[in-house]
């Protein structure tokens, strides 16, 4: 298991989720950054999603994790930074299918959507599959390489 530190965001919908995950990332001994919420006080989700999502984007941390009521939205914000892979996992098999065959570097958890004990199980089941390489790497190079060339379309002004 990846040892190292994780960083946790979330909006008021799932604070308390978020608490939950974070004591079982200790028990665990990863070192967990919280950037936020602090409170079931309502926040703008695209905020604490962009947070984490700029810092895995960034290579400061290998990993992250952000909850909203769903994780739609905070899927939806994550994707758009480069080399995050952010998985919306609300089942055992596709938290173990995000790490096999996507490598994926964040986990999305929605607090409205799941319970506690499955929340606690799909971390588990990412935290300890590994990635499986071979063909499942080619396809993340076509998309990392499908990005780049969409990067490279010139934006014509209107």
């Amino acid at each position: 298991m990846d040892k190292s530190e994780i960083i946790i965001g979330c909006d008021h919908a799932a604070f308390a989720m978020k608490e939950k995950i974070k004591e079982r990332l200790n028990e665990l001994g990863i070192m967990v950054q919280d950037v936020g919420t602090f409170s079931e006080e309502s926040v703008n989700y695209p905020d604490f999603g962009a947070k984490v999502a700029s810092s895995v984007a960034s290579g400061a941390y290998s990993r992250g994790i952000l909850l909203c009521g769903t994780g739609i939205g905070m899927s939806i914000v994550a994707n758009r930074f480069p080399g995050v892979r952010a998985t919306l996992c609300n089942d055992l098999f596709s938290a173990k299918m995000a790490r096999a065959h996507n490598d994926s570097n964040l986990l999305v958890l929605g607090g409205r959507v799941i319970g506690d004990v499955l929340a606690m199980e799909i971390l588990d089941t990412w935290l300890t599959t590994p990635f499986e390489g071979g063909r499942h790497q080619v396809r993340l190079d076509k998309i990392d390489q499908a990005r780049s060339a969409e990067e490279a379309i010139p934006r014509t002004e209107q």
